[in-house]
């Protein structure tokens, strides 16, 4: 039986530096360790925990199924590792809670900035770590404790957490100076169809309700072009690759003046709800919980 007390964060240090580099030499250089302290620290684990941990090769090492999970478990131990570090550094200044939260890219674009500072402003004690990430991994992320609070679209299903009404944002059409769309003020987006999009990477929860609305339309969305941000888009439309849709709080007036067209769309889903959630609300420290009260509190919310 494999002894816990046999490991040390030391080991699972330089073990992760292997895997990562591929290399005992290259995962010393990173430790400034010699090569023979780094291959003593492996054989350790090796004994430790009485499986082969790596394959040799002439020019590097390759993990074995045994090392794979072993890296699986090193990544989360530091992980937790670092987090009690920083926690424990945050109560010795003053720091009296930590909340997590994922949101995806329309919450965090639009109106986390503003929120977060309203609500830090009277909770200075409180720090929030926050994640920019996919509807879908945010809900994922609920479901697995790896976040306090999530923010995510409405089209994505969420049939596990305690979810709230946080905003509402609408969606509109940017096509650049020029184009044949730009004297609009209103469109239907079956009729933007036969044009170039440029969208945003795949998984998205909005690129998810273009293509939603694209199979209803029976059309193809044609995208030319996929970035990771809506900033991306306002650029690459901008430069004439295409049109896209994004948020109206995210065309900020310099992209306007930059010459850039915003068009209202008709569609009843371009106006789009944004929840916020918790895998249950009634567990959250109560940090989390008077964050979750002041997001589900604002004027926009009501």
């Amino acid at each position: 039986m494999v002894n816990p007390t046999h490991f040390d964060l030391h080991s699972l240090r330089v073990f992760l530096a292997v895997a990562e580099t591929g290399s005992l030499t290259r995962a010393a250089e990173r430790c400034h360790m010699t090569l023979s302290a780094i291959s003593k620290r492996i054989a350790d684990l090796e004994r430790a925990t009485d499986c082969a941990l790596l394959v040799r090769h002439p020019r590097g090492v390759e993990l074995t199924p045994a090392g794979h999970g072993l890296l699986n478990h090193a990544l989360q131990v530091l992980d937790q590792v670092n987090r009690m570090a920083s926690e424990m550094s945050d109560f010795a200044v003053g720091v009296r809670g930590h909340v997590r939260v994922w949101a995806n890219t329309s919450a965090v674009v639009q109106f986390l900035p503003t929120d977060l500072q309203r609500f830090l402003a009277v909770n200075p004690s409180i720090r929030i770590t926050l994640e920019e990430r996919l509807s879908s991994e945010v809900i994922e992320a609920l479901g697995a404790g790896r976040t306090d609070l999530g923010i995510f679209a409405d089209n994505v299903p969420a049939p596990l957490v305690d979810k709230r009404l946080y905003r509402r944002d609408q969606l509109v059409l940017l096509v650049p100076a020029g184009h044949a769309l730009a004297g609009l003020t209103q469109i239907a987006f079956a009729d933007t169809l036969d044009y170039d999009y440029v969208g945003l990477n795949s998984g998205s929860s909005l690129l998810l309700r273009l293509m939603d609305a694209a199979l209803a339309a029976e059309r193809p969305l044609r995208l030319r072009v996929q970035v990771s941000s809506f900033d991306g888009i306002s650029r690459m439309i901008e430069a004439g690759l295409g049109i896209g849709i994004l948020p109206a709080a995210a065309v900020r007036p310099e992209i306007l003046e930059a010459g850039l067209r915003a068009v209202q769309l008709t569609d009843a889903w371009a106006e789009r709800t944004l929840w916020i959630a918790a895998k249950q609300a009634d567990a959250l420290t109560p940090e989390a919980a008077r964050l979750f009260e002041f997001m589900t509190g604002t004027p926009e919310a009501q």
